[in-house]
């Protein structure tokens, strides 16, 4: 059993289609299908249900993987400890981010990181089913460091360092029958058509939360997943949202209002897992986060309710 064969599993495991395994590989199909056989054989368990339309993990390959990642990222450890000694940090970060979140600048951030550290290679994933999605990314080991937005208490397996907290407001159009008011009580909302994002999305979560504790149902009819579109679905009369401070629109067509009886925070946290020993490529873009990253000032202008 060789160091490569795991390697050749974990790719196969996540992309979950051997031509694409052997791209990411750099490696001919043929010795990616070798190598998995090769550990099959050698195992005495079959990883992979193969058809020609799809590839999927057996039992014994789902139980595998966190074993397999587990040793490259020994593996990985001790090549780093030599190369430090050397010409500077090598490897590979998977990096997971959300959109449209602009407390960071994402390009100048990773950037700054590849002029100091030019030999790691960074893989960027953008979320596809929010902050969830990239927490449980981070637990199975398909992600190395993830900005999200996390809703509560850090799920079981993550290290979470806080970097901003920002109010959730309330988008109605200019027009809408509460835009004069400055707060409104969740009660007087229970009508109202909602814009918002998919359970699993952190924005989410804090509004769901907001509205169970207060014992009150809420109609949600428009779902996104940018949290620059939302005021423009409330512009349109499609419905009101609950947005970030931050991407609240500068608009004279749109009013921000507080809720009166919840205080409700979207927060940005950069993640890791707690289980895993982060490379030193990590632990040092972590430390650039730590020194770089600022909260973005209160959003000034557009029309608050009454103003």
């Amino acid at each position: 059993m060789e160091l490569r064969h795991f390697e050749y599993f974990v790719a196969v495991a996540e992309e979950l289609n051997f031509t694409r395994a052997s791209r990411r590989l750099h490696v001919v199909q043929s010795g990616v299908s070798a190598a998995i056989r090769s550990l099959e054989r050698e195992l005495g368990v079959t990883l992979f249900d193969r058809t020609s339309q799809r590839v999927t993990l057996t039992d014994a390959g789902l139980a595998l993987l966190p074993e397999a990642r587990g040793v490259l990222d020994a593996a990985r450890a001790a090549r780093e400890s030599v190369q430090a000694v050397g010409a500077g940090l090598r490897g590979t970060i998977a990096i997971g981010t959300m959109t449209s979140v602009t407390l960071i600048d994402m390009p100048a951030l990773l950037g700054r990181f590849h002029a100091d550290h030019p030999l790691v290679m960074m893989r960027l994933r953008a979320a596809t089913s929010g902050s969830a999605g990239l927490a449980q990314a981070l637990a199975t080991g398909e992600l190395d460091v993830a900005f999200l937005s996390p809703s509560g208490p850090p799920p079981s397996g993550l290290a979470v360092r806080p970097l901003a907290a920002v109010p959730i407001v309330l988008v109605v159009p200019a027009d809408h029958d509460l835009a004069g008011e400055r707060s409104v009580p969740l009660a007087r909302l229970a009508g109202e058509e909602f814009i918002d994002f998919p359970p699993g999305y952190g924005n989410r979560a804090v509004v769901d939360r907001a509205f169970a504790a207060a014992g009150l149902e809420r109609r949600v009819t428009v779902e996104v997943t940018d949290l620059a579109t939302g005021s423009a679905f409330v512009r349109h009369g499609l419905g009101v949202a609950f947005l970030p401070e931050f991407v609240a629109p500068h608009s004279p067509d749109l009013c921000l209002l507080r809720a009166a009886d919840a205080d409700m925070v979207w927060s940005l946290a950069v993640a890791t897992s707690s289980t895993r020993r982060p490379s030193a490529a990590v632990r040092a873009l972590l430390d650039l986060v730590d020194n770089h990253v600022l909260s973005r000032p209160a959003p000034a202008g557009g029309r608050t309710g009454g103003g």
